[in-house]
């Protein structure tokens, strides 16, 4: 594990010192629990108590941010700079290159001397495998796949064939890359199965969580762009776009040949039917049920969905429901009292 003086940090981070430049840290650690020789860090006010009782020997903080007696390394984003922090000191670890006896390569497959194939790793004729690619123990690589420089496949990824993984892309155990997408003709009667001839391509820089799917076009590709991050439980469909830089979380399900712009946020177990465009930068927030077109930029929220606003203007009328039903329950037995009564005198009128 790395040693390393605090005014070196500063350097790495850019950052800037207010206390002992020479204090040594060995290790990143939270607020709670560090000890003497860890960094931490503090971006959220409401743990600003924590920032006085830690044992850290140095925190990062924000522009602005005072604590006395503590050691503090300012910078521009605390959270990222904390990122940066544990890949230093414990960045991934490299595995020996080569490939292990006990893995399986087909015909014609080029597979470069400097990726890292583990035991019991099957890869099928043609494949085309980059150097620094690592591949553990279970992976699947149909034929004809091409996998970039710098990627990492963890235990039982399977790509089917054909499919197109950029570099620096990871996929966490359990992936499923390429399979058939869900199309059947006469559904609920024959189910005739359409063939899915088309690819998944994962573009650069991709992170896919553990035992998510992403469908094969029918024709064409699915389309994962550069810098996307998916969480874990993710079911994306044949023919879905997914812009750069956006942003799935866990049990989303996106139906089949739906655009979804740059940078677009989808909170856990929402979902969104086929066909639709997400436009650039929305929100889609937790549990939405998505129905229609999004406007770049637009929140949405609620199942069917509305904008976030008027969703949050619905949900807390819905504790108030009980009361406003009792009120126009009352209401309605006055207004038939006063009908009735009117309706008497009115009858009076008439007879003398």
């Amino acid at each position: 594990m790395e040693k390393t003086l605090l005014s070196e940090l500063a350097v790495l981070l850019d950052g800037e010192i207010i206390g002992d430049a020479n204090v040594i840290i060995s290790g990143v650690n939270s607020l709670d629990e560090a000890i003497g020789g860890d960094i931490s860090f503090f971006a959220n006010p409401k743990y600003r108590e924590k920032l006085v009782t830690t044992k850290a020997s140095a925190i990062l903080v924000k522009p602005g941010t005072e604590s006395t007696g503590k050691n503090l390394l300012v910078v521009q984003d605390p959270y990222v700079a904390f990122g940066k922090l544990l890949e230093y000191f414990y960045g991934r670890p490299h595995p020996k290159a080569g490939i292990h006896p006990l893995a399986f390569i087909g015909e014609n497959a080029l597979v470069s001397a400097e990726a890292s194939i583990y035991p019991h790793v099957y890869i099928g004729a043609r494949v085309q495998i980059a150097k620094d690619v690592i591949l553990y123990p279970g992976v699947v690589i149909d034929c004809d796949v091409t996998i970039g420089e710098g990627s990492v496949l963890y235990p039982n990824v399977t790509v089917y064939r054909g499919c197109v993984i950029g570099k620096r892309v990871t996929l966490h155990a359990g992936v499923v890359i390429g399979s058939d997408g869900f199309g059947f003709a006469m559904p609920g009667q024959e189910n005739r199965k359409i063939p899915q001839v088309g690819i998944v391509q994962i573009d650069d820089d991709v992170e896919i969580g553990a035992n998510t799917t992403i469908d094969r076009a029918t024709l064409g590709r699915t389309w994962i762009q550069r810098g996307v991050k998916i969480d874990n439980l993710v079911q994306i469909a044949h023919n879905v776009v997914i812009g750069a830089n956006a942003i799935i979380v866990a049990q989303v399900g996106i139906s089949g040949s739906t655009k979804i712009g740059e940078s677009v946020m989808i909170g856990g177990q929402a979902g969104v039917v086929g066909h639709l465009n997400i436009g650039d930068h929305a929100m889609i927030a937790a549990g939405a049920g998505i129905h229609k077109d999004i406007p770049p930029g637009q929140i949405c929220a609620g199942s069917p969905q509305q904008p976030y606003r008027e969703w949050r203007r619905v949900v807390a009328s819905l504790p108030k429901l009980p009361e406003m039903r009792n009120n126009i329950t009352a209401l309605n037995r006055r207004v038939e009292v006063l009908e009735k009564i009117i309706k008497e005198k009115e009858g009076g009128k008439a007879n003398p």
